[in-house]
């Protein structure tokens, strides 16, 4: 699957792949290249409102929202293994879709295997509790699938971050409409076809390629739309939020992050270097999480800046699908104009590129969207860059002289996704972990998650939480049922 990709992708709707309603498509461009990967059908409003009309009727007619959840379990669990059977086949339509290496690729299919099983674990534990009242009654509660979920996935982790919220939804009952990221629908919709041949009733898992804009936004709209789920910027959250707010439907925004990296003077300097490498280099850096601001203590700034860039300089750049690639393109040229846009911008404000700061010289990478890893320094804290998310392979770094100073430069940002702490004393990890103001916080670890551990942030990064025991639950409603028994005495 190195070259492009012949067979056309269509939209799926219905248990099957269908073209768009007007015709249209789109060619796909391999990001390591710029040249065509594939052509895949882009679909407008009507599209939308269909698939949403073939979900709650699936809905309804189907038999996914009854019984014990049964069904929903063992469906979702031949699902992960037919995935599982068919990982590297995925990983490499992902790398070429996306740009990311292979073994990322993998990584992120490792993780998509792991999230429908412990979602198809839960799915016939979605319970009820019984609560004691006044007088001769029962009082009892039942959880119910909301009907018709949204789900609007973003193109840096594109399979990933579609199922991180579609199992919990699809595991309490619901049918669920998805709109990948116009750059990056392709594994997505091999997906849907994949649900389709593990036994998921059709119409509960439909797939529209298309427009924000449009599509995303004819979706939120309709009456049909139960709740909508959405990873992305914090300007399109924002819109999204209004367009949910008139019919207050449940609404789950995972947004940005500028995430902070402290590290103290007693860090393990060779680990810590690595994990901040990982933080910031992995995924080209496009990652709503990334450890885009180090905090170091001034007495260690420089032994740990040389370990850094010695981790850095033994990336290697190309694309994802060549053996040994460490780090590979940006999803796109704009992404790539975006991000030196940064760099460039820190630098005439007075900023030092102490690593990198533009694109790679060699020959074979100049048709592709690569950026060097970049490590600036010396940056004004009010600087854009500082400010706002890159998303790249950028590291912006500020030095301080006490713990205090190291808190107060970490949360300084609208954002709160994800912190990350490195010291060897735990009672200053779990001190400045209290007061750091992020969803998430790691100790001597990269970013790091699980389908188990709960995934959200504070502030501007989002609204709700991702993942966790109790991620189906956000989709479902709670109702209350109180039973009038009488006050008749028993018959004997």
């Amino acid at each position: 699957m190195s070259a492009a990709i012949d067979t056309p992708f269509g939209l799926f709707i219905g248990g099957q792949e269908v073209p768009a309603s007007d015709g249209q498509k789109v060619t796909l461009l391999n990001p390591a290249t710029n040249k065509p990967l594939a052509v895949t059908s882009v679909g407008g409003v009507d599209d939308a409102r269909h698939a949403l009309e073939v979900a709650e009727r699936a809905f309804r007619e189907s038999s996914w929202a009854g019984g014990d959840g049964s069904q929903r379990t063992k469906a979702l669990f031949r699902l992960a293994r037919l995935l599982e059977e068919q990982a590297a086949a995925f990983a490499e339509l992902e790398t070429l879709n996306m740009g990311k290496p292979l073994r990322e690729s993998k990584g992120d299919i490792d993780f998509v295997v792991r999230t429908l099983e412990y979602m198809a674990g839960l799915a016939d534990k979605i319970e009820g509790e019984t609560i004691p009242i006044p007088g001769a009654r029962f009082d009892y509660t039942v959880r119910e699938p909301l009907g018709v979920t949204v789900h609007i996935a973003p193109w840096n982790y594109p399979l990933l971050l579609a199922v991180r919220s579609m199992a919990p939804a699809l595991a309490a009952g619901n049918a669920v409409v998805l709109k990948p990221a116009s750059l990056t629908p392709l594994t997505a919709l091999r997906f849907a076809r994949l649900a389709h041949d593990a036994g998921v009733p059709d119409g509960i898992l439909n797939v529209v390629v298309g427009n924000g804009r449009e599509v995303g936004e004819a979706l939120i709209s309709d009456g049909r739309c139960g709740s909508v789920s959405f990873t992305g910027s914090s300007d399109v959250g924002r819109r999204i939020a209004e367009l949910a707010a008139p019919r207050l439907i449940p609404t789950i925004l995972e947004l940005g992050g500028k995430s902070p990296v402290i590290v103290f003077p007693d860090a393990d300097l060779e680990r810590a270097a690595r994990a901040i490498a990982t933080g910031i280099f992995q995924n080209s850096g496009q990652m709503c999480w990334a450890g885009s601001r180090l905090v170091v203590e001034a007495g260690v700034e420089a032994p740990l800046l040389e370990k850094l860039k010695a981790v850095a300089q033994g990336l290697k750049l190309g694309a994802g699908v060549e053996a040994g690639v460490t780090m590979g393109p940006l999803v796109s040229k704009d992404q790539m104009d975006r991000v030196l846009g940064f760099v460039s911008e820190a630098r005439e404000g007075g900023a030092r590129i102490f690593l990198g700061g533009g694109r790679p010289t060699a020959p074979e990478l100049q048709a592709g969207n690569f950026v060097e890893p970049t490590v600036v320094t010396d940056v004004d804290p009010e600087a854009r860059m500082v400010r706002e998310e890159i998303f790249g392979p950028v590291l912006a770094v500020h030095r301080f002289e006490a713990a205090e100073e190291a808190l107060r430069l970490a949360n300084r940002t609208r954002y709160g996704l994800f912190a990350s702490i490195w010291t060897r004393d735990l009672a200053t990890a779990h001190g400045v972990a209290r007061q750091l103001e992020a969803g998430m916080v790691t100790v001597n670890e990269p970013p790091m998650t699980f389908p188990q551990t709960p995934f959200g942030g504070y502030k501007e990064s989002g609204v709700g939480f991702e993942q966790g025991r109790d991620a189906p639950l956000v989709y479902t409603r709670r109702k209350n049922v109180i039973v009038n028994l009488g006050t008749g005495k028993p018959k004997k």
